[in-house]
Parts: C-alpha cells; structure tokens; sequence
C-alpha cells in the first residue's frame, strides 16, 4: 500500500462545506431595498460592503489604491540608466589615472580618444567596446556594466533573469540562447498549427526554472511575457525623449554583445502578431527617490499595468459589470490568496442568492423572487409596525359555509359543488350507523370493511372571511426622491402586501405607483421599483385604476389609500395621453376630483397620507375629504407604515362590528 500524508485543504473553497447560509446576505440586500434601492444597486451595495468575515470590493478597491502609491513611491525608472553612466565615469576616471604617469604619445593619444567620447552614454559605451583598457580596473569596471546591462535588458522582458545570470557564467548565457532558440520555434510551430502539449511540457522540463511564474500552457506563457513586453514600452513611454534614446541604444549594444538581438527580435515580432490588440498604454510617472534597475521598473510597471485593469473590475460602474470580470490571477498577484477567496465569497452570495431561488436575471436586469419578496415584506411589516401580533387569519368573520374560512367544529352533508374539506370522522361514523340500521346482522359479527354510499359523506364547515377590496396608490414622482420619502413609501406597500398575505389573504390588494402615468405594481415588480424623473402627479389615472379594481370586487369591502407628497399636476386625456402642467390646469382638479365624487358613490372612502405640508396640497387633500368622507392624515416618512398599517387595520375592525 502506498503511504499518505493528510493537511489541511489549500487548494480552494473547502468542499465537504454545507451549502451557504444567504439569510444574513438576504437581509442585507432587503435593507437596502427597503431603503429605496433597486435590487441590482442593493446587490451592488453588498458586494461594496463584504459579508461577514469578507472584505468586500470597497476594502479591496482602497488596497488597490494604496499598493499604487506605494509601487508609485518605490523609485525612479531612469535607475538602469544612473547605474551605467556611473560605471563609465568610474571606468574612464580609472582608465585616466592609469594613463596620466605615462609621458608617452600614445598615452596622450589615448586621452584624446577619451575626451572625444560622446556625451550620449550608449555611444560611449559602443565606442568603448573596443577599447583596449591600459587599466584592469577600467576593464573589470566596464566588464560589470555590460553585465549589468544585459542582466537588466533580460529580465526586462523575462522576470527573474536578473537572478538567473548573477554571476558571469558563460554557460548560463548559453543556456539562455539556447531557451529563445527553442521558445522561438515552439511559437513558429504553434503558428503553423503543430504545436502540441508534449512539446511545452519539453520546454518546461528543460528551461521552468526561467520562469518563476510556472504557466501551465504555451498561452499562460505567452499572456506573461506580452504583459512583460508591455511594461516595457510603458517603461519607454515614462522617460524623456533623451533618456528614451540613450536606453534603447544601451540595450540594443547589451544584446547585441550576448549574441541575442536576433532571438530577441523574433520573439518580439512573433508576440505582438499574436497579440496585435496590445496595449502599451500611457506612460508613468514614478515618485520614489531610489533609483529602479530596468528590470524592477519594468515590474513595477506591469503590476500598475495589473492593478489599474484591478481598479476598473473592482469598481463595477460600466455597463453589465459582473463580479466574474474580476481576474482572479490579477488578485492573486497583488493581495495572495486570501483577497482571492474574498472575491470568490462575494461571487458566491450571488450565485447562491440565485441558486437558492431569491434573485432571478431577467435580460440583465436582477430581480427578487416571489420567496424573496415574501420575506422583505415581513421584514418591512415588522419594521413598520414592530407590535403587530399575527392573530388569527383573516380576523372578520361571518358564519356561514365557504372554503375561505377556519374549521367551526360542525360538519352537513356534502352537497354537489361542494369544496369544503371533507369530514372523515362524521363520514365513517355516518356510514357505520347507516350500516347497521340496513344491515342488523352486522351488530352480531365483527364489521370486516366499510361500504360509504354518496349520502354518507360529510364535509368540514368553515367561517367565511368578510373580504376587503383594497387599493393603495403610491406617488413615484420626482419630488418623492427630492424630498426622501419614496423609501418610507416602497416599504409601506410591502408592508402592507405582507399583513394582507398573513393575516387577511381573502382580501383583494391592489398597489397603483403614479406619476406622469399611473399603473399597477404586482408585489416582485414594488419591490424593485424605483421613482421615476418624469414631471407629473397623475392622481386622476390612479383612481381610474383603482375605481376598475373596486368594480371587480363589489361584494367586498372598499378600502383606498393614498401616499403623496404633492397635489395632482398630471391628467388623463381622451386619447390617453397624460397632460401636465403646474400650477395645475383647472382641468386637472375638476377631472381628478370627479373620479373621488365616484369612489365616493361606490361606498370608499379615501384616506390620504400627506408626506409634505404644502399650502395646495393640504387645500386639495381638505377638498377631498370634505367631499368625500375620507381622512386626511400628515405622516412623518419614517412614521408612514406605521401610519398606513393602523389605518388599514381600523378600517378591518370598523367593518367587522
């Protein structure tokens, strides 16, 4: 048998975990949807926030931010070249000391040829290539610049080469020419269609310490090193137009002098056919006091590169953001692993949330689900009004047969038609009387079976629930977002929806939202539903809607409600188009408030929920009440549901008696 070694799981999400608890993720999303947000920005406002134990993007976003400031403060990205102009003054300077004893022509020859080097330090350096140096120092010194130089220009474009070539080993530069030989020809052959994994796991068999990256395919290998050729020229695009010049001819001499400015050509041109889209971006200015060698500034560069594309996914304010643009290598990079599974727990509140049947994508657009909706009503019923009891259901009775009502105890015999709930005791027992009256035999001898015949049956009576008609018009004009009301108002008309659902589900409950235009709201749409920039407060369009839902509910109870904070401005016209005006047009009142002389005939009284004290509204509001019989009550926003709850419940009660 072989042997095994047990520690913990590191390689994701534990997956023996059970499933996700979403009620706390849930009940955060329904305050903020309570609070006046639609689903999809309170969805938004989660992922900002975290859950519990999570940080979420807004805390991810400000790492992102304080990383860039410190890679930002780290240096200056002209270091490569600091280093190198260093190194030749140091090798002239000891070149001339070595010269200056010497009487000779040729000594003052050779300070001529000194004094005539250019000022630009990669012409120097290519005019001093051939050099003959009198002094060893000289020639070690400049020995360590080409060594620097080619170390950076390498690791420029391969991270970690820097390292790999630390010592001037001539077998490690051959071995590098040997790698951009072979990767060359592996992305000819992929061009050509014949390359194969066998081949890439070769390549990394031979040459995976050159990459500390460890890709697993040739494309993971491609993406690193055109993320790397990137930097670069953002690196380029960062210096003067000087620096710029002398930067390239330095590293066009360094890999000119290892023999590898052929390789290099290729590999660069075979990139960027691959990856045509490339972009280098704009350049950056770097405020550090240290200088950077290219190689570190080109890291620096590509993690700014890395955290600015971090940046733009973390924030999700472009259209369809999703939580999946987020590149989890890109977190990995920048924060290790724990940032990770933070963004996979916010991926997962989403995911469950959906898969737990509370959110559903509808082109796009997120949405509660009817389970979900049932729970933010009760959580805004108890918000509203914390000292609701929940009572018996539906508590205004009448005696009588129906299917809507509670058991009385008492059964009758089943007529045809009937859908009371079938009485098994009284049917049994009916049966066996009716048995042994026709069959006086069976009082002698034990019964084996019961035979029911039609008249046997007998069925539950139940309490007939007196229903109510009603109809809550809320205002979603502009003004309700102006003044912060239209929270208070979404979360009274879920509220509401949930004591009728609990407490009265007999009762007929209609929910109109009016502003330019009036229109029902079935309780999934309420609970997404925003206020609407529109000039208008159609008042008239609103009781013609809920006049139609009285009328298809005679034998109810009628019960309407109004929550506004403005006086009607809007109408309906023949053709059916909406009229505004402001002040409101005189047709505007006469037409709105023969609409209340018409719920007034139908027996409903109109009791209105002022949410601003305005000198018109309160007129009109006085109007109709006189007209009307209805109440008019002024409502502080955060005491609306509470206002509406008791007033919906003392119309219930009034009826019962």
């Amino acid at each position: 048998m072989g042997t095994y070694r047990y520690g913990p799981y590191t390689d994701g999400p534990d997956p023996l975990a059970p499933p996700y608890d979403v009620r706390g993720a849930l009940d955060a999303l329904g305050d903020s949807v309570l609070e006046g947000s639609t689903p999809g920005d309170a969805l938004r406002e989660l992922q900002r926030r975290g859950v519990p134990g999570r940080r979420g993007l807004d805390d991810l976003l400000r790492r992102v931010r304080d990383r860039q400031r410190e890679i930002r403060s780290s240096g200056r990205l002209n270091g490569t070249l600091d280093q190198v102009r260093s190194l030749l003054d140091t090798a002239i300077g000891q070149e001339r000391a070595e010269l200056f004893p010497d009487p000779s022509d040729e000594a003052r020859l050779r300070e001529a040829d000194l004094d005539a080097l250019p000022s630009d330090t990669a012409q120097a350096v290519r005019q001093l290539a051939d050099y003959a140096w009198r002094s060893a120092a000289a020639r070690e010194t400049f020995d360590r610049l080409k060594d620097l130089l080619r170390r950076e220009v390498l690791d420029s474009q391969f991270r970690g080469m820097k390292q790999v070539l630390q010592n001037p080993d001539p077998e490690a530069m051959q071995r590098v020419k040997d790698m951009l030989a072979e990767l060359n020809t592996m992305l000819e052959a992929d061009a050509r269609g014949d390359h194969t994994p066998e081949d890439f796991e070769r390549f990394m068999e031979n040459y995976g310490e050159l990459f500390p990256d460890n890709p697993e395919n040739l494309e993971e290998l491609v993406d690193s090193l055109v993320r790397r050729m990137a930097a670069a020229d953002r690196l380029m695009a960062s210096l003067s137009r000087e620096q710029r010049e002398e930067l390239a001819g330095l590293m066009t001499q360094a890999l000119d002098d290892a023999g590898l400015a052929v390789e290099m050509t290729r590999l660069s041109d075979m990139l960027r056919a691959r990856r045509p889209d490339m972009e280098s971006g704009q350049g950056e200015t770097m405020m550090g006091d240290e200088p950077l060698g290219l190689g570190d500034a080109t890291t620096a560069l590509a993690d700014l590169a890395d955290l600015a594309e971090l940046e733009n996914a973390l924030g999700q304010d472009y259209p369809g953001a999703r939580l999946d643009d987020i590149d989890e290598d890109a977190v990995r990079r920048a924060f290790g692993r724990q940032a990770v599974d933070d963004v996979e727990a916010l991926r997962r509140v989403e995911r469950e949330l959906e898969e737990q049947g509370y959110l559903n994508r509808n082109g796009g657009r997120l949405d509660l689900t009817p389970r979900a909706v049932r729970r933010l009503g009760e959580t805004a019923l108890r918000r509203v009004f914390p000292g609701l009891s929940t009572g018996r259901r539906g508590d205004h009775d009448r005696r009588d047969a129906g299917q809507a009502g509670e058991l009385t105890g008492s059964s009758r015999a089943w007529e045809f038609g009937d859908e009371q709930p079938i009485d098994t005791a009284a049917t049994v027992r009916k049966a066996l009387l009716r048995q042994a009256r026709t069959e006086p035999d069976t009082r002698r001898r034990e019964v084996s079976r019961v035979r029911l015949d039609p008249g046997d049956f007998e069925v539950a009576e139940t309490e007939q629930r007196g229903g109510a008609a009603v109809s809550l018009l809320v205002d979603l004009s502009y003004s309700m977002a102006l003044r912060g009301t239209w929270a208070a108002a979404k979360q009274t008309a879920l509220a509401l929806h949930a004591l009728m659902r609990m407490r009265f589900p007999q009762d007929a409950l209609q929910v109109v939202g009016f502003s330019n235009y009036a229109r029902e709201l079935r309780e999934t749409e309420l609970a997404g539903l925003g206020w609407e920039m529109v000039q208008g407060t159609n008042l008239h369009h609103a009781l013609v809607l809920a006049g139609r839902h009285l009328d298809r509910h005679p034998e109810q109870e009628p019960v309407v409600l109004i929550v506004t904070d403005g006086e009607p401005t809007a109408h309906l016209q023949r053709d059916g188009r909406s009229w505004f005006d402001w002040p409101p047009a005189p047709e505007t009142l006469q037409l709105t408030l023969a609409e209340v002389d018409k719920m007034t005939r139908r027996g409903a009284a109109l009791n209105i929920f002022m949410l601003a004290e305005d000198d018109r509204l309160t007129a009109f509001v006085d109007n109709v009440a006189r007209r009307n019989g209805g109440r008019v009550l002024r409502a502080q926003p955060e005491r609306l549901g509470e206002y509406v709850v008791k007033d919906f419940l003392r119309t219930r009660r009034a009826e019962r008696r």
